[in-house]
């Protein structure tokens, strides 16, 4: 199926919404423990329960009208119900809490593991989007996994150390904030590798 193009302020919803959902339940709920089958769950384990199925919906929604999602969609969604299941399995915090790290760490390692190899993988996911010379892509490959390695490691950190009402503002806010202004500055940056024709881009 080709993708097709939806109103950008309505693709937002439907990538973001999820997880404004989930922010805003947990705060609803952060103080209460139900009983299910005899466990006892807390607020952010059943909020965390609840963004699954509601990821998912946005995701469904967002295929329909497009035709397409992205593979960091799709791995993020994998390991959100991955996690999500070890959570309630297990009713520990702890493995919804590491999902962030994993993801992050996982987007660090694969973009360096195609540098060892000299080649960008982000150069294969987002060429469409951003024609730019092997060079250009070379440079922003290896600026983007840094980013993420460090937002992996801060994470880490921050679960640990912190209360899960700050990581819980800090991965709904935060960190998205800080990976958009990162982005933003590296394209501003890398502004003399752009290309007109596309078809240079792998020259």
């Amino acid at each position: 199926m080709a993708a097709r193009q939806i109103n950008p302020v309505l693709k937002q919803v439907l990538e973001l919404g999820p997880t404004l959902a989930f922010f805003l339940i947990y705060l609803r709920i952060k103080d209460e423990t139900y009983t299910i089958g005899g466990t006892d769950y807390t607020g952010f384990i059943i909020a965390a329960l609840v963004f699954v199925p509601i990821l998912l919906v946005g995701m469904g929604i967002l295929w329909m009208l497009t035709g397409k999602l992205s593979r960091m969609q799709i791995f993020t969604a994998f390991m959100v119900i991955f996690f999500g299941g070890l959570t309630a399995w297990f009713n520990d915090e702890r493995f919804f809490k590491m999902k962030t790290t994993i993801v992050y760490g996982a987007m660090a390692g694969l973009l360096g593991i195609g540098l060892l190899r000299g080649q960008s993988y982000l150069q294969y996911v987002m060429e469409e989007f951003l024609p730019m010379r092997r060079e250009g892509w070379m440079i922003f490959t290896k600026r983007l996994a840094l980013i993420f390695g460090v937002l992996a490691v801060a994470n880490e950190i921050i679960w640990r150390t912190q209360s899960t009402e700050t990581w819980v503002k800090l991965e709904t806010f935060a960190f998205p904030a800080v990976l958009f202004v990162y982005l933003w500055i590296q394209i501003v940056g890398l502004q003399k590798y752009l290309i007109e024709d596309p078809s240079q881009s792998k020259d």
